[in-house]
């Protein structure tokens, strides 16, 4: 399969650079548990970024390019709407939040009032949350503002989707975004660790902490390729597949960012959080590594 991108995906690219350089710094000292910008989502909305998946020509495989990109961000955007809305026929204006019917659920990422409530079990649903149905959780240990649902609306909207084709898609997007979340991560150590210095040598100049960041480099360049893989086929193993290394990689290569840090990264002073929190929680979802494992064997071997 060709991955090369194309002049519109490369055109496409370099100006979703030029529109994110202004938010590519993140903050130094504590940035909280989770940093958000409205003048970074109205920019994507007005730019149509999010909507390229509705494009023909471009589809999901761009929107993935997109979402990838954005992900890097310390900012935490409401991304999954770019792969789930064109499978849904909706518009991104506001957050598309994703829960299973038949699971405990946490507090669910971006659920705020007006956003929209898929429900994914033996049939796709869909709901606009109203303030009586959700309640903010500010202090959640996440970087992502999380809300929690504590009412289904009773009238819903029918999807005439196959909740496995909602799932490849939603494994799709979490693939995705944690590749991006790896890439941003493993470049704010590297940054740190070759300034940082012990024993009057740069803590990366060590070569146990070379192996272990090179190992953390190889599981992000594959996690990189296999979301792309998966975005461009719309295969469902392929999509499980990218899906579980997502969240293997995350176990190991968070553990492996944090230690690196030191102190640093036991503290909100630093913004690795911003990055690796976002992992973690992405850690759990769509069953965790258990579920997706099994996606992938009733994919291949039915």
């Amino acid at each position: 399969m060709d991955l090369s991108l194309s002049a519109d995906q490369t055109a496409i690219l370099d100006a979703l650079d030029a529109l994110a350089r202004p938010y590519a710094s993140a903050p130094l000292h504590d940035a909280g548990f989770a940093l958000t910008s409205a003048a970074l989502d109205r920019a994507l909305q007005e730019g149509g970024f999010l909507d390229v998946g509705l494009d023909e020509d471009l589809g999901i495989g761009t929107a993935a390019l997109i979402v990838e990109r954005l992900t890097r961000l310390p900012q935490a955007t409401p991304l999954t709407s770019a792969i789930i809305a064109p499978l849904l026929g909706v518009e991104t204006t506001a957050p598309i939040c994703l829960i299973e019917t038949d699971k405990v659920h946490r507090p669910v990422r971006f659920l705020a009032e007006c956003a929209r409530v898929v429900v994914v079990g033996d049939t796709v649903t869909s709901f606009i949350a109203t303030a009586t149905q959700i309640r903010a959780e500010p202090e959640a240990l996440f970087a992502y503002p999380v809300g929690t649902l504590l009412a289904r609306a009773d009238t819903r909207e029918q999807h005439d989707i196959a909740p496995e084709t909602l799932r490849t898609h939603w494994r799709i997007a979490l693939a995705t975004e944690a590749a991006g979340l790896l890439a941003a991560a493993l470049e704010s150590v590297c940054a740190h660790t070759s300034e940082r210095q012990q024993f009057g040598r740069p803590l990366a100049s060590f070569q146990s902490m070379r192996h272990r960041l090179a190992e953390c480099q190889v599981r992000t360049n594959t996690l990189y390729w296999l979301a792309m893989k998966a975005a461009h086929t719309l295969d469902p193993a392929d999509a499980a597949l990218a899906a579980l290394h997502a969240q293997e990689s995350t176990r190991v290569c968070v553990y492996d960012f944090h230690q690196f840090m030191g102190a640093m990264g036991m503290s909100l002073e630093h913004p690795l959080h911003l990055w690796t929190y976002r992992l973690k929680y992405l850690f759990g979802e769509l069953g965790g590594r258990g579920a997706n494992a099994l996606a992938v064997a009733l994919s291949l071997w039915g």
